[in-house]
């Protein structure tokens, strides 16, 4: 008898892995541990026995990035960054992904792929691929592609049933769209931030940052507040006259509206005065109905969220994604709003019957009949969002239950009755001018019953004198509407770069979570429009997310989009930065040069006159002799040590006090922090020791290569050096009476000599000796004494999102640089 097949699935999270693995054994399985949890049973898959392995990854494997030579700003020329080669490297070194999925996948095979069913999905199904090695050999290693649009058990095992090939043209379009981001997003953002952090000091931003998708959302936001700044009111007088029926008193709509000519309102004022007999003129009644909403997508939950629940659009996709990944809602990334065909209403009531909060409407609707929803759009991706389990407030929590309870409520409304009422429309006459009232009356309330607030309310008529008002500051929910209506980004993106414009300080969101712009995002956006109005605004992303789609749907080479849209943006960065001063004046109108901000505070090594320090974001100093910026660590506080030089360069040390109880303080030289000079840090966090020999000092989640500053040993008898760049500390041998550094170098790697004497009950020397001289690094001795320890309370981070943050932000980096600056701006998801 033949062995059982071997099947590999892999899901996009770990939670998502085990539902499927629950659904597909009924409970019946094992679990071990790994990079991520792996579920293995035996079953049958395509007619034949099989032993399943059910195992995940946490999102994208790789992410991509410039080569190590390409990391260093001042010793790379942005312009070069169009053409630059790219490389794809793990998102998360230390969860050890590729490794897992390569083990797991030996000796199985056939591939099953559950990731999301996206484009970004679709990516990361190929990255799964090349990990499992099932890419190489189709020919014997078969791969298939669930695609599901909820974790229930009854769609899981439809899913098995309905099988399909990765689509190979969807992840193109990801990696082309990750490409331009990444290259046009880096360039313009180092040439930004270099020339402006190099002549302004209060910023209030880390990085002056470009993003194809980012700046057009900023440029709405600001393009409104410019037309709430240069609006000009106008006074306009209208009638208001009032009956009396019923006992109440109604306001009378002016078929004029309003006029702006005191002279002529006044003389018809008189006139309807003067007579004060209003003629009944005309009585008309008609049957009028609102709508059902057809279903639910993305951009409209997200638009909801903001305006009626108080939850960001970063906020809200959180939510929506706990609540898709515990089972309570379908999947909340879909751009559709037409339930396809096959959509079982029954049994999605059903699930919601016993509902404590809407059970008795679901029964009606089942008892009574649902009605068929309104015809949407099909954007063939996932069905619109729906609820899948039924679920109450206590089990979700106040914010989670929020959501849901819409969710669910929009679902039930969409297939209920419209709602029905009557409309009557009373026209009156006095001395020839006319006014009417309007009046509503609900026959049937339809789905406003499950959806109470839209009901309609009778019209009111203000008949006032008052001025024209400018428009309010632009709302999320209107951003969202506008970003969707031009193309920027996508139903998962969108959250993403309306998050991104906040946390740069582009914008604030206050009361009624309206975007106020800042006067730096302000003073962006008007340069970009006296240089290339292109850059901010929307036309030019809504090609390239065309030339993407055309990507996805096959119809383009992706190579051709890729060469062309770069193409394009390069030449466009060459006119830009021909025609910066155009924007530097008005940063110079809202800024502070960097010659008048901060404080004196340290002596430079170059002039040796004072530097100032400026402690608005980033904290740096700056030398108005040299005129050169030397950047320090951020989210603590910078004071001079002892008045202490540097032996290397004569800069006088600052130490750096990170914030609370146990807040530690690290020595620093302004010029080494921006110039490491102790080479040769590889070989300490080599292959050897670090357990990675493709990727050395990786293994041990290193974020750089760069290396403590090795003049002054710190605290004795525990001798450790602490590195200024990264989070990084070396115990140096332990028990010795003193550790100083000598004037040496090593003929090896060139780092300097340090001379360590050992006690003499401890020495590891022969013949009980106790002085020894060496390097850390090539010395044997002193090599096999040293210990590396990393943390991560102490390390400049770089972009947010799904990127990874700064990166090896030192290598490459050489003596004479001074402007290191967060070298790693990989713009992913802008």
């Amino acid at each position: 008898m033949a062995p059982p097949a071997r099947v590999l699935m892999v899901a996009e999270k770990p939670s998502i892995a085990f539902s499927i693995a629950s659904a597909l054994s009924r409970g019946q399985m094992s679990t071990r541990r790994g990079s991520t949890d792996v579920h293995e049973f035996d079953g049958a898959f395509l007619g034949f026995n099989a032993h399943y392995k059910v195992t995940s990854v946490i999102g994208h494997v790789f992410s991509l990035d410039f080569p190590t030579t390409y990391q260093d700003w001042t010793a790379t020329n942005p312009l070069d960054l169009f053409e630059a080669p790219t490389l794809k490297t793990e998102t998360k070194p230390e969860a050890n992904i590729r490794r897992h999925l390569s083990h797991e996948a030996l000796g199985c095979g056939y591939l099953v792929l559950w990731l999301d069913c996206d484009r970004e999905g679709e990516n990361i199904c190929f990255e799964v691929m090349e990990c499992t090695g099932f890419g190489r050999n189709k020919a014997r290693r078969k791969v298939y592609r669930a695609r599901f649009s909820s974790i229930s058990e009854k769609d899981i095992l439809k899913c098995m049933d309905n099988l399909v090939e990765p689509n190979k043209d969807e992840a193109l379009a990801v990696d082309a769209r990750q490409e331009i981001d990444l290259k046009v997003g880096v360039a313009f953002t180092r040439f930004q931030t270099a020339y402006f952090q190099g002549r302004y000091g209060n910023l209030d931003a880390r990085v002056i940052s470009y993003g194809p998708c980012q700046t057009p959302t900023l440029g709405f936001c600001v393009q409104r507040y410019l037309q709430l700044t240069t609006f000009k009111p106008e006074k306009f007088w209208t009638l208001r006259p009032y009956i009396i029926h019923d006992g109440y008193e109604i306001q009378l709509e002016w078929e004029r509206q309003r006029l702006f000519d005191l002279d002529v309102a006044t003389m018809l004022h008189k006139l309807v005065v003067g007579d004060g007999i209003l003629e009944v003129t005309d009585i008309s009644e008609k049957q009028e109905s609102k709508s059902r909403p057809s279903g639910l997508n993305t951009v409209n939950l997200l638009k909801v969220a903001s305006s009626a629940l108080g939850f960001g659009p970063q906020m809200a996709m959180q939510i929506a994604e706990r609540l898709y990944t515990q089972g309570f809602i379908s999947y909340p990334r879909t751009e559709s709003t037409a339930y396809p065909a096959s959509f079982d209403f029954k049994s999605a009531l059903a699930a919601q019957a016993n509902n404590p909060t809407w059970g008795s409407y679901v029964e009606r609707l089942l008892e009574e009949g649902f009605h068929k929803p309104r015809s949407g759009t099909d954007a063939g991706d996932h069905p619109p969002i729906t609820p899948v389990n039924s679920a109450t407030e206590d089990e979700l929590g106040n914010d989670a239950w929020r959501l849901y309870q819409y969710v669910c409520q929009h679902f039930l409304g969409s297939i209920s009755s419209d709602c029905n009422y009557i409309r009557t429309k009373v026209k009156f006459a006095i001395q020839g001018e006319l006014f009417h009232c309007i009046g509503h009356r609900i026959t049937n309330k339809g789905f406003t019953s499950i959806m109470p607030w839209l009901k309609l309310k009778t019209s009111k008529v203000e008949l006032h004198e008052g001025n024209t008002t400018a428009p309010d500051y632009l709302s999320e929910s209107e951003l969202i509407s506008l970003m969707e209506k031009n193309g920027i980004g996508t139903d998962a993106s969108i959250s993403v770069h309306i998050n991104n414009i906040c946390e740069r300080h582009y914008v604030q969101v206050q009361a009624g979570r309206k975007l106020v712009p800042t006067a730096l995002g302000i003073s962006l956006i008007r340069g970009y429009q006296l240089i290339d109005a292109d850059l901010c605004l929307p036309d030019i992303r809504s090609f390239i997310e065309q030339q993407i789609t055309l990507v996805a749907k096959g119809q383009v080479d992706h190579s051709h989009v890729l060469s062309h849209v770069l193409q394009q943006f390069k030449q466009k960065f060459i006119y830009f930065t021909k025609q910066i001063g155009n924007m530097d004046v008005l940063f110079e109108a809202q800024f502070s040069q960097l010659a008048d901000s901060g404080r004196a505070l340290s002596k430079c090594g170059k002039c040796l006159r004072y530097m100032k320090y400026i402690s608005t974001r980033p904290p740096r100093l700056y030398c108005n002799t040299c005129e050169e910026v030397y950047h320090l660590p951020q989210n603590g506080t910078i004071k001079l040590y002892k008045e202490l030089k540097c032996p290397l360069d004569s800069f006088e040390l600052l130490i750096f006090s990170m914030p609370g109880p146990e807040g530690k303080s690290f020595p620093l030289c302004p010029y080494c922090y921006n110039s490491p000079p102790f080479e040769g840090i590889d070989m300490l966090f080599g292959a050897g020791r670090m357990g990675n020999s493709n990727n050395p000092g990786k293994g041990a989640g290193m974020p750089c290569f760069l290396c403590p500053h090795p003049t002054y040993p710190i605290g004795a008898p525990n001798w450790r050096l602490f590195c200024n760049m990264c989070n990084c500390l070396v115990l140096l041998p332990q028990g010795a009476h003193r550790v100083s550094t000598t004037s040496d170098r090593c003929p090896d790697c060139d780092s300097m000599i340090i001379e360590v004497d050992f006690n003499k009950k401890a020495t590891p020397l022969d013949d009980g000796a106790t002085l020894h001289k060496g390097c850390i690094l090539c010395d044997e001795l002193l090599h096999s004494l040293v210990v590396v320890k990393h943390g991560n309370s102490f390390s400049r981070r770089g972009a947010r999102g799904r990127g990874r943050g700064m990166g090896r932000s030192g290598r490459g980096a050489g003596r004479g640089s001074s402007k290191l600056v967060d070298p790693k701006m990989s713009f992913r998801g802008f």
